[in-house]
């Protein structure tokens, strides 16, 4: 798996303490200039020297294991400088900027615990964490860094044929939960693992959405768009988008209106989708659609290094005019 996961820092200091190993969680809570990791980014430090999470391409994680063990010696929290105005004047980042560090040794993890639990439900968290401790974000008297967790980006892919397949195994080997369907009658996709089938343009699949989930189509065919698409539109997510040309965009939305969808559901369908114009090539489509889908989620759940719009939104954020697809 490629993409990055809360779960695993969070759950690497939760395993440890079942095993009765104390840790160390580590956020960034201040930039000077240039950084390699936003705001918020996080590690975890075992006192075994197990670890998950970085802060740069290698160059500082030895030091901040080695202070994360110090502090789990102390049994004190610090925030500490490394790069630009740094007390240790070996320690330098590459992009030559500044980053602060907190430490938190022996953080709550039965709340790290619940913090998954809700990650796993599909549902959001925010903490504060300070140097002694941590504390639900709306916890009386809270105070420290304000650190969001939401659920790891889900993609639902309806279509057929090769641009289906494509995206469906980029998307899962860069470590995304996908579901896909298509028709039974596309040999193609059913040779796919994983590909459900759906027997028919009336046979609408059972799907469900959340604030975290993408929906993209992937129709050639786009009759079979007609059912399936308000049917997607339905459910809740961040991301509706479907291949096509702005002419064939304006026939879908032109059918859609028809059909008495409303019209903030019509502004959320996506037409032209992915970052990469006019491509042409099953490949290069999945990588250009994949790319929009990781920018847009890393903004909606408001991700360390991002900012944007509150989760669930399916507004499109602001964004140069694209050439349309050929599709």
């Amino acid at each position: 798996m490629i993409a990055h996961d809360d779960r695993s820092i969070l759950g690497l200091l939760v395993s440890g303490a079942a095993d009765n190993v104390d840790g160390v969680l580590v956020t960034l809570t201040g930039i000077e200039g240039a950084s390699s990791r936003g705001v918020g980014a996080q590690m975890a430090v075992l006192a075994d020297g197990r670890h998950a999470g970085s802060f740069s391409g290698g160059c500082i994680e030895a030091a901040v294991i080695a202070e994360a063990l110090e502090t789990l010696a102390a049994n004190q929290g610090r925030t500490v400088r490394y790069g630009v105005g740094s007390p240790y004047l070996d320690i330098r980042l590459p992009c030559g900027g500044g980053i602060d560090l907190q430490f938190t040794p022996r953080p709550d993890t039965a709340l790290l615990a619940d913090v998954l639990t809700r990650l796993d439900q599909r549902g959001s968290a925010s903490l504060r964490i300070g140097e002694s401790g941590l504390a639900w974000a709306d916890a009386p008297g809270a105070s420290g860094f304000l650190r969001g967790f939401a659920p790891p980006l889900r993609l639902v892919a309806l279509g057929h044929g090769e641009d289906l397949t494509a995206l469906v195994r980029l998307a899962r080997a860069y470590g995304l939960a996908v579901e896909a369907y298509a028709p039974a009658s596309d040999h193609h996709a059913a040779a796919e693992p994983g590909v459900n089938l759906i027997a028919s343009r009336t046979a609408l699949p059972a799907l469900a959405g959340d604030p975290w989930t993408a929906f993209v189509f992937l129709f050639h065919d786009h009759d079979w768009e007609e059912l399936l698409l308000p049917h997607a539109l339905a459910q809740e997510g961040y991301y509706h988008g479907a291949v096509g040309s702005a002419r064939t965009h304006r026939a879908r939305l032109e059918g859609l209106q028809s059909m008495g969808i409303p019209q903030a559901r019509l502004d959320a369908l996506r037409g032209g989708i992915g970052l990469i114009p006019a491509t042409r090539d099953p490949a290069t489509l999945a990588l250009s659609i994949l790319g929009e889908l990781v920018q847009d989620y890393q903004a909606c759940a408001g991700l360390p290094g991002w900012s944007g719009r509150a989760p669930g939104s399916s507004a499109r954020p602001d964004a140069a005019p694209r050439v349309p697809s050929r599709r």
